[in-house]
């Protein structure tokens, strides 16, 4: 195979940020619900979010500074308040997530101008989205700020709302296409988690077994 290869100290940031998202993909989608000390509600999708731990229940949030400098509201509403909501996308509300991407001027609220219905918090006072299949609610863990342009927000999940047809409460199973999310790809390209396979994690035995794939 031919290989090209970037020495990242040689790039600018735009560059590092094109490879990054071209191939760390597909990026799940945190459509963030935040609240501010004056109780004006935000929300902002975010596709550098993962999940980090589960004992401690750890989410992590790449939230990127306004190109002028100061925070975006969602970094500002966290360290105000200590908590924040991220809401899982769904197919099928793409569309609202995206219109949550425009650049309203503070104060604007995202969720009616997406149609998208704010519930009550249960353990935090950042509303969770009503049509989202799954939400989750955190306090704020960790605050890092990464260089001049960005930081990334640790929060642990204290409370989450699940569609009833997404999850089976007797053994935490979520249904993945009940679930129906999307993920982000490079540029402006979405993936659905429609067409999956399963590839069962082997044991040493597994992997020694003459029928193993593995084994050549």
């Amino acid at each position: 195979m031919m290989t090209v290869t970037f020495d990242f100290a040689a790039l600018t940031p735009r560059e590092r940020y094109k490879l990054l998202i071209g191939a760390v993909v597909p990026r799940p989608i945190a459509l963030v619900t935040t609240i501010s000390r004056d109780g004006i509600v935000n929300a902002a999708p975010f596709s550098f979010f993962n999940c980090l731990s589960a004992d401690p229940a750890i989410l992590a949030l790449g939230v990127e500074y306004r190109p002028t400098g100061p925070q975006k509201d969602t970094g500002r509403n966290v360290r105000e308040t200590l908590a924040f909501t991220v809401n899982i996308v769904s197919d099928a509300i793409a569309e609202a997530m995206n219109i949550c991407a425009v650049p309203f001027e503070p104060g604007i609220d995202e969720l009616a101008a997406a149609g998208l219905t704010a519930r009550p918090g249960a353990k935090i006072p950042c509303p969770w989205i009503a049509e989202s299949p799954a939400a989750f609610e955190y306090r704020q863990h960790t605050t890092l700020g990464i260089g001049n342009s960005r930081e990334i927000i640790l929060g642990e999940v204290i409370f989450a709302h699940f569609a009833a047809n997404a999850v089976d409460p007797a053994n935490h199973h979520v249904d993945p296409a009940a679930l129906d999310a999307i993920g982000r790809m490079g540029g402006h390209s979405y993936s659905s988690t429609r067409d999956r396979f399963d590839l069962p994690t082997m044991s040493v035995d597994d992997w020694w077994k003459p029928e193993s794939n593995k084994r050549r």
